[in-house]
Formats: structure tokens, sequence, C-alpha cells
């Protein structure tokens, strides 16, 4: 993708510079009718009522089923694309592109009747452009698009005070760090610590901010010898001047299948374990909810070393709860949600650990366990390898989630967006985190250097001292 920008999208990107966005007026916008697109694979209905124009483009059941649509701005600028739709049978997924060029996934929540979303921006030129929306997760209907210029700039009225009143004086210097950093520029993460090496070694550069994972301290995979040094690791990397950040792939309290294809270091796969949080969290006499503190528990150990090290951790526990493949979100939003509350409670009040923001990590409104318990609000991203567009549609919805009050990160990816057309879409993720090794697949190498020596994203010889950080400095997120 990075070689199709060229001169061209970026003297775009130099005029929309000067037209900065999230949502606009609904007056300006333009409707296009779905029926009147291009079909491949897909054919208009009538049968559903609720539609405008002539009909809705239904089908969508094979790979390839598409619907595209032509627009024709009166001048090049930053479009909001909105689509109407009808999803009966459940959430569901379609893949979007502009001009030939991918735009990312759009969600399409379940809805009987046709509802309209905004599912992205888009740089247009002046003349014709293509929409199109092609399969993904089918099974639904499009009524129409709509399209119209962006007239308005994210105001960011994020506050730096912390979830837990008790929060370190490490922990709210880090987070007044990332809230003055916020919408000016991007913090370079990596997850694996072991994978920094290779960052310095090939681009000169180590990340922000490193991620680390709990899942060998897991009670489950503890018992059958599993053995971890990440809390030393996040030490030696705090030593460095690096931000810390935490996952917990959780290997379920009990209930592993460990058969072929469901080993019991799968355990926090849903297909691998019976574990059913669903009852758990609907009775706490029995003994699954022991079991689920008795987990916690083993976690507050490790974090104590952390917080006795005084070092602020950004923690992300219950990560991708909607998308079902994890145990913990398996059973829907309710059981996900009220354990994450739990696992809020039993950290906070009864362990008393004060390094932690909480991020949570997922788009849905339905998902989120509210604001008294999250400080920041984040996506996970993996389009196809070379695919680097902002991801601007997950970026508004979770602004829109939290009515832009809270911080919000990509906290996995593959590709990286392209540092350019994050500060064209205004697209202000507060951080990113590369999944894995490198391999030449996600991410060229020219790719990444480009990125790592970005002026917009911030390496870890660009920090502050984030735990000692002072709005007063002025240095807008580079070390004087």
């Amino acid at each position: 993708m990075s070689k199709r920008i060229g001169l061209t999208l970026l003297a775009l990107v130099l005029l929309v510079s000067m037209i900065p966005g999230t949502a606009s007026a609904k007056s300006g916008f333009r409707v296009y009718e779905a029926e009147k697109g291009k079909l491949t694979g897909t054919q208009v209905e009538k049968s559903v009522r609720g539609y405008t124009g002539k009909g809705y483009v239904t089908g969508f059941e094979d790979e390839g089923d598409a619907v595209e649509v032509t627009v024709k701005p009166a001048k090049a600028g930053l479009y909001q694309i909105k689509i109407r739709y009808r999803a009966s049978e459940g959430p569901k997924q379609a893949n979007l592109s502009v001009n030939g060029v991918s735009a990312g996934i759009v969600d399409f929540a379940p809805t009987a009747s046709f509802t309209e979303i905004a599912v992205t921006k888009a740089i247009l030129k002046k003349g014709s452009n293509s929409i199109r929306l092609e399969k993904g997760w089918g099974w639904y209907q499009i009524d129409s698009f709509s399209v119209g210029p962006v007239t308005q700039t994210p105001s960011h009225p994020v506050a730096k005070t912390l979830s837990n009143p008790d929060a370190s004086s490490s922990a709210r210097s880090l987070m007044s760090y990332l809230v003055d950093n916020y919408g000016h520029r991007i913090l370079s993460g990596q997850q694996d610590y072991a994978n920094v090496e290779w960052l310095q070694t090939n681009l000169g550069k180590k990340p922000a901010v490193v991620g680390f994972d709990l899942m060998d301290y897991s009670p489950s995979r503890v018992k059958y010898g599993a053995a971890t040094e990440e809390i030393e690791e996040a030490i030696e990397w705090d030593r460095q001047g690096g931000i810390v950040a935490m996952l917990w792939h959780w290997n379920a309290p009990t209930g592993l299948i460990d058969q072929p294809g469901k080993e019991w270091w799968r355990g926090f796969y849903t297909d691998s374990t019976t574990f059913d949080v669903g009852y758990a969290m609907a009775h706490p006499d029995s003994e699954e909810y022991a079991l689920l503190l008795r987990d916690i528990d083993a976690i507050a150990v490790q974090l104590k070393k952390l917080q006795d090290a005084d070092i602020p951790v950004l923690f992300r526990p219950l990560h991708e709860a909607e998308g079902g493949w994890f145990w913990w979100g398996a059973q829907g939003a309710e059981p996900a949600k009220a354990l994450y509350r739990l696992f809020y409670d039993r950290l906070t009040n009864e362990h008393r650990l004060n390094n932690l923001i909480w991020v949570w990590n997922s788009v849905s409104p339905e998902w989120y366990p509210g604001d008294d318990v999250v400080d920041i609000v984040s996506y996970d991203s993996y389009p196809q390898g070379g695919d680097y567009n902002p991801q601007i549609g997950k970026y508004d919805q979770l602004l829109d989630l939290v009515d832009d009050s809270k911080l919000v990160a990509m906290t996995e990816n593959g590709a990286v967006p392209d540092p350019d057309l994050l500060q064209a879409y205004r697209a202000d993720w507060s951080w990113f985190s590369i999944w894995g090794a490198y391999d030449g697949q996600a991410n060229s190498l020219e790719h990444l250097k480009k990125v790592f020596h970005h002026a917009y994203v911030v390496t870890l010889d660009e920090l502050p001292d984030v735990k000692t950080y002072s709005s007063q400095t002025g240095t807008g997120g580079i070390r004087p």
C-alpha cells in the first residue's frame, strides 16, 4: 500500500491537514443507493421493508461477493463514509476498500431494521472514486452509502485522572505524559521483549513500549511445569527507561481438555477448555469462582513485584473478549464484564496494586465494563500484510464509545499504520504494538524503517522520564 501513496496522496495529505476531522454535520452528505452500484455475486431484493431507493443489496455469502459504488465529490479532501445496513442474524463483518486500497474492516452490530452507521473516513480525489464493500463474515443487507465532508476536529478532552484514586505517583506521571502526547505523536511498541534487539539491530531504534505476557504464571500452566522470566524482563526494560505493557493469556483455572489439538498449553482458547465463565460468575459460592480468585491472586503476586520496583504498567486483562475465541468471552458480554470488574476490584482493593493503568480491549458498547474501571480503550489490528491503513473506522468507534474522554490505543497490530496517513486522517492512536517477530509479511523492512524514524513516531530514545514527567516541561513527548 505504501508504494501506492506516491506524490498524489502526499499532496492530498497536505491539503487535508487543513481539514481536521471526526464526524461531520448531517448536512452536506450525499446518498448513493447500493442497488445502483456494481454488484458481484450479490443481488437486489425488496422483501424487507424500510429500505430507501428501489431496493437493497443482499447475498454476501461467497468469497468475492461485493457491492461497489462510484462517488464524485466536487473537491478533494477528507470525507466521512456511512453505510445503511441490516444484520438480523447476529454481528457481521465486511471488508471495505476505497479506490482499490483497503480501508479496514467494518463491524455490523445486530439489527432487525435498516440502520445507518459511520464506518470510516477516506481521502477522496475530485471526480470519480470507488467504494467497495466485500463479504467478510456474510449474511447481511446493504441499503445505501452516504458520503460527506469532514468538518470538525477531535477535541480530546481527556482527563489525566486515573480510575484508581490511590494510583501511584509513577502511574499518574505516565498517564500525564500519555495524555499530553495524545494527538501529537504516536508511541512505537513491540510485543515480546525478545524482539526488541532485532529492532535495534535492523532499524537502529528501540520502541517506547514493550508488551509482556503473564501467561506462564497461570496456575494451571505452572502445574504442568511452565516457567517464565517475564517479570524480570519487564524490570530490565523499565531500567532502560521504557514503558511496560502487560496482558494475560489466562490459561483456564480448570477443565483443560489436553488432547491432541487441544493441549493444556492452549488452555486460554475456548475450544481447549470446558471451563464455563458464565456459571462461575453466576455462582460465587462455587469451586469455579474460587479458582478464578486463586488465579487472580497468583497474578497479583507477580504484579506486586513491579509495584515494589515502582514500575507503572499499562495493564490489559481479558483482551479480545468479544471475539469469543478466549474462554473469558465465550459466554457473552455480561460474564466477561463481571469478571473484569471482579479483576479490577480484587487487584485494586484487596491487593492494593496502585501501579496499574487499566486498558479495556473492545470497540463494542455492549461489552464495555464502565468508565469507573477503565482508563484507556483499545483495539487489536490485524489487516492483511502490507495494509498500512490508519484504521480510522475502529479509532472513531472507540472515540464514540467513550465520548472522546479517554485515550485510544492500538494495543496489538500486525501491519503498522503509515504515519503520514495517521496524521492525514487524524487517527490519533496513543501507541501501537507489533505482535511477533519480523517475518517480512505484515511489514516490509522498508516500511518499518520509515515508521521508526518518522518524526511523528516516538521511540525509546525520545521518551522523557515517564515516572517523574511533568506537563510543565513543554517537551511534547521528546526527551529534552
